[in-house]
């Protein structure tokens, strides 16, 4: 063989042991990772690495079209399927070129003899950190002779265009042109034990922990789940097995002994410090008890640990304990709670930090790009607990169910401080704390006095019910006019208006705001009361529907309204009845949309454009830029034929009926005392009356923020005239500071990039823990994995009354359709899905308690809904026929 032939040769097939130099685009994930093993001195079995490069070389140029055609928008299902059959069989009937083959098989005999090989993919999209890949391409074991390993090397080439591995391409945002596959072949080792360690558990997220599973012979029966395996969880510090269940081989003789346990917890630590990040290791023990590390990944499901460090570097959060952060830490989600799944964008995170409550001590960490506060103090607190424990079944259900087993956790027990401490421990704190408590005793004191101030206004409220309404108008306007930035303005103007219109705004507008929805509320809890022994506190739910002077519901109607008149006209109807949203959208834009839509959706966003979905997200962008959500609903509106459903008729139902229940409630208090119902009377009047204003702070919010974003949209002009970003919309992940820094001239289009992958890798998690705690354990998880859910649809109820019809699972309500009566299955809402619960028959969410906005606007709107339900986005599908049961809190699937 001439010398440039083996280099040639050479280079297509490449030693593990000198991966180290090579770039992923060449190796592949797997092939990587058993380099770097290799060379740390690990136990890895022999062999060698077939390099991209060759598969590049077999690769038939028709095979770039069908990348192409697959990355096209809407190619799905079995259009998509029927493609990547096409790339394999492709790639099946080309012949392996003479010099990868040649390749192939000078590294083979290099082993020596004709040994047998392990043949496994290693794809340049695999065991990424955002994206294992795991068991997505094929591998093949106990591979005999050159021939055969030739034959298994196109098979694995093959695997890249299987259909399970083009599907989880496209979920996970990876061309399909981009990849390649390497393939790894190594010495197979005869294993008498073998399986999977995960230095992290990956049910729970627990960093501290390490789970092994085991089973006598080849480790593959493990990976493919052909075997039940022994499964243990190993408290990772000390060794100690806290958690062992048996698998399916013969009882009292299992695969590992406790030593060999610890022995592969070490092996597994020492792995997890290589790659700095938790791991999926596989491994194998041969006959002589030797343990071999066969691939390594990282565990690419686990939810993002808190980082109270970095919130504090980017300008979120403050620290306000008077006493250092010390041992595991419980935080809650607040986003969560707000109604979003979705990640908040890093200029939406750092308005949220101006808006959350500055003025108690409430320290806030960001993992995944989503908010969580730190409880740990009020956990720590008798009087803590308490408060927690009335409010969270309110806010939210499933957090209020796993509340307890946080409670019972001795990690958190409560702190007990000594009458008499050490005066020099005592003083060194004061030293340290000092500037903190000073702090925090001053914005305490501003917070009370906020308070305090608040008390007349509520009183006044409830005295002069039309007063405040008028006021709180007059306000509106008032502040509408403050957000207004005087032209011509400057950039570093723009900047400065928008990173402190909400800090000079915040406090006034709670102080004029909520003291009528507050009330409503409390005029409402005096009913209840006058209510004792007469009527259950249920029966005030009714009270509450079809409430007046509530904006979202307004806007709610008037979307309707449009709908209608746009109905009316037959060409408007036409179009939008024949085009998408998207089309739509774009129509509008030009200004071509027929004349009846085109004005009647001028206006409707003239006064709503400054929503949005997840409009309490700065970076979000608002109906007004992008109204493709809002042209949505009318065509979903435009379907609805039976007149009973159309959603004013609905509403009108639902007055009646709070009217009804009014005249009741006070006949039966009557009976009683005519003095006790003229009180209940006026109480259930004030509340009606007032309550539907708690909708009204927020609003004006995402009024501020809309013009935020918009000057902020004008620097992203800006910064792309210069060169610093990319496109305008790159502002929204960058902090206040690097804007500014940007203003000067630096470039931030590296910055932006790596924010943009960490903001799409969060958009496709689908599970947010409710309940985190510092060492990554989610609660819920930990608690549901001693004792699982039984396979029920059970929930919190949040809106009386039963509905059975189809299910429509949604995830995202932009372009959403929802057909009248339809049962809307959703992660969560917030105020840019109510246009949906116009025509729903009900609403089952995962998320959510009887006070969060999904369940308040279900009620007032009359329909049954379920909040808090685990999983039920998964558990069910569209299409099939479900009763909800909103009083019981339940969901059956109807027997066919």
């Amino acid at each position: 063989m001439r010398s440039a032939d083996r280099t040639a040769q050479a280079g297509l097939a490449v030693d593990l042991a000198q991966l180290g130099s090579l770039p992923l685009s060449l190796a592949g994930g797997k092939a990587l990772n058993l380099g770097k093993l290799t060379a740390a001195g690990f136990p890895v079995p022999g062999g060698f690495c077939l390099t991209t490069a060759a598969y590049r070389m077999a690769a038939p140029e028709q095979l770039a079209v069908i990348a192409a055609e697959l990355e096209m928008d809407g190619v799905a299902g079995a259009e998509r399927d029927g493609l990547a059959r096409q790339a394999r069989e492709l790639i099946a009937a080309t012949p392996v070129p003479a010099d990868v083959e040649s390749a192939i098989r000078t590294a083979y005999a290099a082993l020596g003899g004709s040994p047998a090989v392990a043949v496994r993919s290693s794809a340049t999209a695999e065991d990424l950190p955002f994206a294992s890949f795991a068991g997505l391409q094929d591998s093949f074991l106990n591979i005999v002779g050159a021939d055969a390993v030739v034959d298994a090397v196109r098979l694995c080439w093959a695997s890249l265009w299987t259909d399970r591995a083009v599907a989880y391409r496209s979920a996970n945002g990876i061309g399909h042109g981009e990849v390649g596959l390497a393939v790894v072949v190594q010495a197979l080792v005869p294993a008498t034990a073998a399986g999977v360690l995960f230095t992290a558990n990956p049910v729970t997220g627990t960093r501290t922990e390490t789970v092994i599973d085991s089973s006598l012979g080849p480790g593959q029966a493990v990976v493919s789940g052909a075997v039940n395996p022994d499964h243990f969880v190993i408290d990772t510090a000390t060794g100690r097995v806290v958690f062992r269940a048996p698998g399916g081989h013969q009882p009292g003789s299992p695969s590992l002994s406790d030593a060999r346990l610890l022995e592969l917890t070490a092996l597994g630590g020492r792995v997890q410090h290589l790659f700095d990040e938790p791991q999926d290791v596989e491994w194998v023990i041969d006959a002589r008890g030797k343990a071999w590390v066969t691939q390594s990944r990282p565990i690419t499901t686990l939810y993002p640990l808190p980082d109270p460090a970095s919130t504090e570097a980017a300008g979120l959060g403050t620290e306000t304990e008077t006493e250092p952060a010390s041992g595991p830490r419980v935080y809650m989600c607040a986003t969560l709670l707000q109604g979003l799944t979705r990640p908040i964008t890093p200029i939406g995170l750092a308005a949220l930090g101006v808006m959350r409550n500055r003025k108690g001590p409430w320290r806030v960490v960001n993992p995944g790009l989503r908010m969580f506060v730190d409880l740990t103090p009020v956990v720590r607190n008798k009087y803590g607990r308490r408060y927690l424990e009335r409010v969270l079944p309110l806010a939210d259900g499933r957090s209020a169910a796993v509340f307890p087993a946080l409670l019972a956790d001795p990690r958190f027990a409560v702190v007990h401080r000594p009458l008499r401490e050490s005066l020099a421990k005592r003083a060194d704190r004061r030293r340290q704390a000092r500037g903190s408590e000073e702090r925090v005793r001053g914005e305490g004191a501003a917070s009370l006095g906020m308070l305090g101030a608040m008390i007349p206004a509520i009183i006044r409220a409830a005295l002069r019910p039309n007063a405040e309404l008028r006021r709180t108008e007059k306000y509106g306007r008032r502040l509408a006019a403050q957000f207004v930035l005087a032209e011509p303005a400057s950039a570093l103007q723009r900047l400065d208006h928008a990173e402190h219109l909400l800090d000079r705004t915040v406090d006034e507008l709670i102080q004029v705001t909520l003291p009528g929805p507050s009330a409503g509320y409390i005029m409402l809890a005096l009913a209840r009361r006058l209510l004792r022994g007469i009527a259950a506190p249920r029966e005030l739910e009714a009270v509450l529907r079809g409430l007046p002077h509530n904006v979202t519901t307004e806007m709610d109607l008037e979307l309707w309204q449009l709908a209608v008149t746009i109905g009316r006209d037959p060409a408007a109807r036409e179009a939008f009845m024949d085009n998408a949203p998207p089309e739509l959208a774009f129509r509008y834009g030009a200004g071509t949309l027929p004349a009846v839509a085109q004005s009647g959706v001028r206006t409707f966003l003239e006064h709503y454009g400054h929503r949005a979905v997840a409009e309490i997200d700065l970076g979000m962008p608002r109906w007004s830029e992008k109204p493709d959500h809002i042209l949505g609903m009318i065509s979903n509106y435009l379907r609805v034929e039976d007149p009973e459903q159309a959603p004013d008729r609905q509403f009108g139902r639902a007055v009646e009926h709070a009217e009804e229940r009014i005249r009741s409630l006070v006949e039966r208090a009557g009976a009683r005392s005519r003095l006790r119902a003229r009180l209940l009377e006026l109480c259930l009047r004030r509340a009606r009356q007032l309550s539907g204003l708690r909708e009204l702070p927020k609003f004006h919010i995402v009024l501020a923020l809309a013009e935020m974003h918009r000057q902020l949209k004008s620097l992203g002009g800006e910064l792309v005239r210069t060169g610093s970003i990319a496109t305008a919309d790159d502002i929204f992940f960058l902090y206040f500071d690097e804007i500014r820094v940007g203003l000067r001239g630096a470039e931030l289009k590296g910055l932006v990039a790596d924010r943009r992958r960490l903001y799409d890798r969060e958009l496709r998690r689908r599970h947010i823990p409710r309940l985190l705690l510092s060492d990554g354990t989610d609660v819920e998880a930990a608690m549901m994995a001693k004792a699982p859910s039984s396979d029920g649809l059970a929930g919190t109820p949040a809106s009386a009354g039963t509905a059975t019809g189809t299910v429509r699972v949604i995830l995202d309500p932009v372009g959403a359709h929802l057909e009248p009566g339809e049962i809307l299955v959703a992660p969560s809402t917030d105020p840019g899905w109510t246009p949906l619960f116009l025509t729903a028959g009900a609403l089952v969410m995962e998320m959510g308690g009887v006070i969060s906005h999904g369940a308040v606007v279900a009620r007032e709107y009359g329909i049954p809904a379920v909040v808090g339900v685990p999983d039920a986005t998964t558990r069910l599908r569209t299409g099939q026929t479900v009763t909800v049961d909103g009083a019981a809190g339940t969901v059956r699937l109807a027997v066919a």
